[in-house]
């Protein structure tokens, strides 16, 4: 695959690594990656031939991190800052300098990259709400599952769930899905005022058919079962073109999703690629905890959100 070994494991993503190195490479401005785990995921995403790295950090501490690791990043460009807080700033500048497509979190804290990102002054944000959106490619599964927002949104109201909601469709597209199916999930699939969340799904249904939200075939509220297992909506009696076969799964709220997507890694053994969606460009977000394939896989999904964004602007940046 690229230039670069083949990781292990993982069908759903190798396939998604694989259509990414068939888009152009992009730059990467990568805030503030002064330890091994985010320097090895930058560095391989280089060599599969996806992204070009721009090493925003405090020079001696960069290098140091490379020397112990030994890991050679003397290719790269580096572009020198006094501390994390000046990293995410100076990456999110070479997004408003129109240098990069991307932005990536290294060894830093989400909320001091987020703070940047979503700064009055030099920040990134667009129109559309800023969400998360995790793919998970879990083992027997046969696609790989978008679960949004697990990560961004803590409780997001009716008007944010349809900038979430549209986010991930336009991701999906973006992946080369052909038939993206939303299910609005709740603790179950009937319609009651004592459950907020079947009433904000019922909402986001209509909306969808009032074309609200574009792009997709939704569905809600249904029960995580109803949502992904043909067998239980079968069982429940409910006939949708979503129910059972669902691609992109829409949480009630973050803990929820948090939930959801963590149990699926460490009880069913699923990889979490992270990126999110909302501003100027794509934000490959990932975990100290995530694999290298992971990492892969999320820079993988930026190389296709940003190549979709391209071409539906005419233009190299965004």
């Amino acid at each position: 695959m690229g230039e670069g070994s083949e990781p292990a494991g993982g069908e759903k993503y190798r396939g998604l690594i694989a259509g990414a190195q068939r888009e152009t490479r992009i730059k990467v401005a990568v805030a503030h990656p002064c330890d091994e785990v985010s320097l090895r995921g930058a560095i391989e995403a280089h060599k599969l031939g996806l992204i070009e790295p721009i090493l925003v950090a405090p020079l001696a501490r960069v290098r140091n991190a490379a020397d112990a690791a030994h890991l050679e990043i003397s290719g790269f460009e580096l572009v020198e800052s006094a501390h994390s807080h000046e990293s995410a700033a100076k990456a999110v500048g070479l997004v408003t300098a129109g240098r990069v497509e991307a932005l990536m979190k290294g060894s830093i804290h989400t909320d001091e990259l987020m703070g940047a990102v979503v700064a009055r002054e030099g920040g990134i944000r667009t129109e559309r709400r800023i969400s998360h959106c995790f793919i998970m490619d879990v083992p027997g599964h046969p696609e790989p599952l978008i679960i949004t927002d697990a990560a961004v949104n803590i409780a997001p109201d009716l008007d944010a769930k349809v900038d979430i909601i549209q986010n991930a469709i336009d991701l999906a597209h973006a992946m080369g899905v052909r038939e993206v199916r939303v299910a609005i999930l709740s603790a179950m699939e009937t319609v009651t005022a004592k459950v907020p969340s079947t009433i904000e799904a019922a909402a986001l249904c209509k909306m969808a058919e009032r074309g609200q939200i574009t792009g997709a075939l939704l569905d809600g509220p249904l029960a995580l079962d109803n949502a992904i297992s043909p067998e239980a909506a079968a069982i429940k009696k409910i006939v949708s073109p979503v129910a059972g076969r669902a691609n992109v799964l829409v949480v009630p709220d973050l803990e929820a999703g948090n939930m959801l997507a963590k149990s699926l890694s460490f009880l069913a053994g699923a990889d979490a690629a992270g990126i999110v969606l909302g501003a100027r460009v794509p934000i490959i977000l990932t975990s100290r905890a995530d694999s290298l394939l992971s990492r892969l896989a999320s820079c993988a999904v930026a190389v296709m959100v940003a190549a979709a964004r391209r071409k539906a602007a005419g233009s190299p940046l965004q």
